[in-house]
This record gives structure tokens, C-alpha cells and sequence, in this order.
């Protein structure tokens, strides 16, 4: 039989580009989705779950499966308020990593961000390495770190700012700094299955040049 991965974040950039390589792939025999709206997708492969994540008692029994893969994020602009941003970043994800590591899912792949600090002063920054530390502590059979830079593809959320930052980012690490050079979404998320794979226990962060190595 194959592999039943499940995402949470499968709307976002690097989430709905996972999903579109893992029902491709002959590994993968169900993608189990959860997350708050439906992603208006049908594909025989696909299982949705529609869920509250501020209720784990609701779902934390239908975290079943063989590796989680966790993009789930948001920003202060769309999240209003500090206190937001680290529900969405912090909480969710991690009650939802706690319910897989309970329920026996051996692979986790955290997407998490360059920099992340649980000492930095920016708190993004600070959210990020918080939640690092945190799974850190689950008992995954194996858990991959995923720290990217600044990602490269076509977003349904329009960010100005960050398009100016994606712009001058592929022209200053053109030749210098190239470990700080924008992701590829594809390119992310093919790095991540293939880790996903990998038979290896243990713990790993990746990320700068290793992201952009077969």
C-alpha cells in the first residue's frame, strides 16, 4: 500500500504546491488536507477536513497517516494583531504536530524560516524558532526542519512589499550571498518529499544551499 500524507496549509504558496506533487507521486496513495475552507479541488486521491483548530478535541483522532507536512502560516498585516500571528503560527501548528506525534505518525516536516530565533527581537523571527524548539521535543521517528528564504512563486495573496524584497533578493544574490537566494516553491516542495522518503531517523534542519541539493 502507499503513503498517506497529510497537510496542514494546503492553501498557501508552498501547501498547495506540496499537494499538486503529491498526487502525482507513486509513493503517495492519499493526501489528507485539513484546514478551515475547502480547497475546491476534486481528485480521487484527495481527502479534505474541514476543521476549527482552536478545537483539537473535534479532530486530533483523525490525525491519521504516515507523514505530516506542515506550511501553515499567516502575516501581522492579515492577522491584525500579534497575539493572532502566534495562534496561527505557533499554536495551531504545534497542537496539530503534539496530535500526530500521539497518534503514531513517525515523519514530520516542519516549513519554518530562515533566521528563526527563539531569542530574536523580530518576532516573526522569534514565533518560528519557538515552535522549532518546541517540536523538537515530540516523539517523531524523524523530523525535518525546513528553514527557506524568502519564497519564489505566484501567490494568490498580492504582497507588494515582498514582491520589491523578491526582486532585489535574486539580484543581490545572483553571484554573492547564493545561501540567501529566493526559494522556488517547486523546488521546495520536491526537496521535501523527497526527504519525506528518506529512511534515516533523526533530526534535521535544512536549509541555504542544501535546499537547492538533490
Amino acid at each position: 500500500m502507499g503513503k498517506i500524507a497529510l497537510i496542514i496549509g494546503a492553501t498557501g504558496l508552498v501547501g498547495h504546491q506540496l499537494l499538486i506533487q503529491l498526487l502525482d507521486h507513486p509513493e503517495f496513495e492519499k493526501v489528507r488536507i485539513f484546514g478551515r475552507r475547502p480547497i475546491g479541488m476534486t481528485h480521487s486521491k484527495v481527502e479534505e477536513q474541514i476543521i476549527e483548530f482552536d478545537q483539537p478535541e473535534s479532530w486530533k483522532s483523525l490525525i491519521q497517516g504516515d507523514v505530516l507536512f506542515s506550511s501553515l502560516g499567516t502575516t501581522i498585516k492579515t492577522a491584525k494583531t500579534k497575539e493572532n500571528q502566534y495562534r496561527v503560527d505557533f499554536t495551531y501548528q504545534y497542537e496539530f504536530a503534539k496530535a500526530a506525534a500521539e497518534n503514531g505518525i513517525p515523519t514530520y516536516l516542519l516549513v519554518s524560516s530562515m533566521g528563526a530565533n527563539p531569542k530574536s527581537s523580530v518576532f516573526y523571527s522569534r514565533i518560528k524558532g519557538e515552535l522549532e524548539d518546541a517540536v523538537a521535543k515530540l516523539p517523531f521517528q524523524k523530523l525535518f526542519i525546513i528553514r527557506p528564504s524568502i519564497l519564489d512563486g505566484d501567490r494568490q495573496e498580492k504582497r507588494a512589499g515582498e514582491k520589491v524584497g523578491l526582486i532585489l533578493s535574486r539580484f543581490l544574490t545572483k553571484f554573492i550571498l547564493k545561501a540567501y537566494r529566493p526559494t522556488p516553491v517547486d523546488l521546495l516542495a520536491s526537496k521535501m518529499i523527497r526527504l519525506s522518503l528518506e529512511k534515516v531517523p533523526g533530526i534535521r534542519t535544512i536549509g541555504g544551499l542544501e535546499l537547492f541539493q538533490n
